[in-house]
This record gives structure tokens, sequence and C-alpha cells, in this order.
């Protein structure tokens, strides 16, 4: 019997040995870091604590310069892997965001909806009243909220002007995708829902909730935000981890995942104002043609973005638990969101941890 006992334990340790050469343990996980609302703490992981090539680290910051970019950062778990800046650009200066902060209207707009405010599925004219494109009352009744976030309004899309001279009918609602600027009314929804000035609601509910600076300027017919990178960067941390920042849910998880997903079954690669990558097609602005395929092939699958003029980004990876901006010019010609850029961006970051 001792006998019979003793050989099951060998065999055991045996079995437990071969495991343990043939699986390496996992990498342990590190805890997610929010860095502190005020102040220029933010704590930091290196290259060589990820495991990460080092010797990719300059081709990246290379190209990145070459493409005329004046910020660029990578967070892991919330801390700064890299952080790096251009061009006389530095971590105290101001840039646009253009299109990329259409997700913070996108964002402001949820936060709305949970206080109950206002319903994505209700009709644009229920907040801010009729009249405000050129449409008949049918057709502009047709028109939700929920339209305006997924860019399938209906209007046509020819120019970006939003004034209702200029809104003018292209399809029913619902049956066309169209990149558009008209988007901007949801500003106007939550303002008169909220009774505040879109600003003020905006500061309150989540700029300062989550230690941003920035403000919004109006260009035109275009409100733009601007900040530091390290804000868009902070932006990009409370998406990661679904509207939560801390202990404190901002933007509640059933949106968010709203946000991020397909959003209507004309455009696969697009949610409430957000890009997304790994689906099996996608339309680009300007264009009524279908591509096969994922957005960004080169980069992660499960990725969610912000997108702007000029090559601002925004990457969210959950996989990966990362975050990845870049602020700058153009990195090629001028470009309404995507580019080739975003590509050949992937192949180099991507190098430094495969």
């Amino acid at each position: 019997m001792t006998r019979n006992i003793c050989k099951i334990l060998i065999l055991l340790l045996c079995i437990s040995c071969s495991k343990e050469e043939n699986d390496p343990a996992p990498s342990p996980t590190q805890n997610m870091y929010f860095p502190p609302l005020t102040g220029n703490t933010w704590e930091t992981t290196s290259i060589s604590d990820l495991k990460w090539n080092q010797t990719e680290v300059q081709p990246l910051l290379d190209y990145l310069e070459l493409k005329h970019s004046k910020s660029f950062i990578i967070l892991v778990n919330g801390r700064i892997v890299l952080e790096n800046y251009f061009n006389g650009h530095s971590a105290t200066t101001n840039w646009y965001w253009a299109s990329a902060g259409k997700t913070l209207t996108s964002t402001m707009t949820g936060i709305a909806q949970q206080e109950g405010l206002l319903n994505i599925n209700n009709k644009v004219s229920q907040y801010i009243g009729t009249g405000w494109t050129s449409e008949t009352l049918a057709k502009e009744n047709l028109i939700t909220c929920k339209h305006l976030l997924t860019m399938t309004s209906g209007l046509d899309d020819s120019t970006d002007d939003v004034d209702p001279a200029n809104l003018i009918y292209k399809a029913d609602a619902a049956t066309r995708w169209a990149y558009h600027n008209v988007y901007v009314k949801l500003q106007d929804v939550v303002a008169k829902a909220s009774g505040k000035t879109w600003d003020n609601y905006f500061n309150t509910k989540l700029r300062d909730k989550i230690g941003m600076n920035g403000n919004w300027v109006q260009l035109g017919v275009n409100s733009v935000y601007t900040s530091t990178s390290r804000s868009m960067a902070r932006f990009g941390l409370l998406m990661l981890n679904k509207g939560k920042w801390e202990n404190n849910q901002i933007l509640n998880e059933t949106y968010f995942n709203e946000a991020t997903s397909t959003s209507q079954n004309i455009n696969l690669g697009y949610g409430y104002l957000w890009w997304l990558n790994g689906k099996t097609s996608y339309r680009l602005p300007q264009s009524q043609l279908t591509f096969s395929g994922s957005v960004i092939p080169t980069g992660p699958n499960d990725m969610f973005m912000a997108l702007g003029k000029n090559d601002q980004k925004i990457y969210v990876i959950p996989s990966k638990n990362m975050v990845i901006i870049r602020m700058g010019d153009a990195a090629d010609n001028v470009n309404l969101a995507l580019s080739d850029f975003d590509e050949t961006l992937w192949e180099k970051i991507s190098a430094l941890y495969k």
C-alpha cells in the first residue's frame, strides 16, 4: 500500500515538473492605476518591466517625428510606458482633438441619458424644437439622437454647415450612413435637456471628474476641444475602464458597451461616434463604398478609436490594457480621420511587444 502511494506521489511530481517546464508562469498583472486629479504625478512602467523590445522604440519615435507628430503616449494599466514630444510641443501645450473629440460628445450624451435628462431614441426636435433642418416636419421627426450618434441622420453630407438651410434631406433616417458634422447638434440637445451651457455641463460631469484640462473652441461651424496630450490620455483611460474612474462610474457600462459596438448595419466599423477595428467591413468619410476587412488591419481586433483630422488619435485596446495617444499635424496630406499612417504606425507599435 505504502509502495503504491509513493508511486502515485512520484508520478504527480513528474507531471507537475513537466507542466512547469512547458507552460511558463503567466506574467503578473498590475492593478489599474489612475493619476491624481491634480498635479503632475503619473506613475510609469518601463519597456524592460513589460519585457518589450527596447530596440524597437527608436524606430517608432523616428517615424513619429518624421510624420509631423507633436506628442505620443502609451499607457499600460494606466501607467505611462512612453511619453514623447516633438517639434517644439511640450507636456503643457494644448492641441486640438479635431473629430477625435466627437467621442467626448458621445460620452456626454450617455451621461445626460443616465441622469434621466434625455433618451437617445427620442427625436432631436423634442429637445431643440422643430425647424432645425430644412426637411419636412415628417422627415425631420424621423431623426433621433441615436441617428446623430451613428451618422445615420440621412442628411446631405456634401457640406459641414449645420444651419437649417444646409441640413438637406438625402434619405430617410437610418437608411444611409454618412460622416457628417450634424452630430454637433447633440451638444445643443444636452444643453437644452440639462438647462446648462454645454461647456458647464461638460466640465462638471466629465472634465473635472477625471482631472482633464482644456476647453471647447468654436471654429466656424465646428465645436473643437483642445487640451494637453495627458488630458486626452486621461479620457482614453476612462474609456479603457468602461466609463469608470477609480471607484466612480462616470458613464454607465451599458451605454459604454453600446457606444463601442457596431451601432447600425451599414458601417460595421462605427459605434456611437467611435471607430471600431476588427469588423468584417467598414465605410470611410465622404464615401458610400463598403470596404472588406478591418479599418486598421495591422491593429488589434478589439481596438476602438477616436480619430480626428490631421491624425489626432486615441487608440483603446482592452485586451492589452493599453491606451495610445497621438497628436500633431497631418502625417502626410490633410485627411479627415483615417490614413495609411495608422497602418504603418501600428506595425511599429506592435513590434514593441511581439
